[in-house]
């Protein structure tokens, strides 16, 4: 089923983990899909991909940092397709340390990408989903976003902020008919959670792999998340399918949050 043909769908940090799942699930369903990513070799990679399961793909450099730099992406998009339908906010960071040794530096990055990144992007997209009267935003909290743990001040204020900025977008786009949800992922085995598991397991004397392992034991289900997985919600959230849901915020995590 190609229930995206034809659409325009943005994504950014696309060049790997949930963004990379996310342009392979909606290359499969006919989408046209534009790559945003700052490692510009990865992310060419992802659309070359993408273009061989046979449908159309941009490799753009994008910092969602830079109003510029989304700026131009958008115009890109618009000149050469003259839409866009979906914007998948992937694009993110992890950094965790103790709340008292958490540099001012480290605390800006991590709310500049995490979350003003995604006010940029969705800012950027908002008007043209206004003007269509359709489209669907899509922006990665965390399990992070709903509940915190210790080391982790940082991250959990930035996803935390994702779900209201979220919120109030759907709030503007919803007499449009066009939709804005969060996807608030557990643990998944990417290249930043196996990262994470490395810099967070040693604080608790652990290896990476067995501080995975232990988030596995924690989880009702008793294993982590493939990127797939995430994927999957987020292509029914911008489907027809989920035309009457907007301003959710839904936790992917195997009932961890829950539990």
């Amino acid at each position: 089923m190609k229930r995206f043909e034809s659409k325009v769908v943005l994504i950014t940090g696309a060049a790997n983990g949930i963004g990379k799942a996310c342009a392979q699930r909606f290359a499969q369903e006919g989408a046209f899909v534009v790559c945003l990513d700052v490692t510009d070799q990865q992310n060419e990679a992802v659309a070359q991909e993408v273009r061989e399961m046979g449908t159309e793909a941009l490799a753009l450099h994008c910092n969602v940092t830079s109003p510029e730099d989304i700026k131009k992406v958008v115009s890109t998009v618009m000149e050469k397709w003259g839409r866009i339908d979906v914007l998948v906010g992937s694009a993110g960071i992890y950094t965790g340390a103790p709340l008292a040794e958490v540099e001012f530096k480290t605390w800006q990055r991590t709310i500049d990408i995490n979350l003003t990144g995604v006010f940029l992007t969705n800012q950027a997209v908002v008007p043209i989903m206004i003007a269509q009267k359709s489209g669907s935003i899509i922006n990665l909290s965390s399990m992070a976003g709903k509940t915190s743990w210790v080391a982790s001040a940082e991250y959990s204020a930035s996803k935390s902020g994702v779900i209201g900025l979220t919120r109030s977008v759907a709030m503007e786009l919803a007499p449009y008919g066009a939709t804005a949800n969060a996807v608030c992922p557990g643990n998944t085995l990417t290249d930043m959670v196996r990262g994470v598991a490395g810099k967070v397991g040693a604080l608790d004397g652990k290896t990476g792999e067995e501080w995975l392992q232990m988030r596995a034991n924690d989880c009702p289900m008793k294993r982590l998340a493939e990127p797939w997985e995430i994927a999957g919600v987020i292509a029914f959230l911008a489907s027809e399918d989920s035309r009457y849901l907007t301003g959710q915020a839904i936790e992917v995590d195997g009932g961890l949050v829950m539990s």
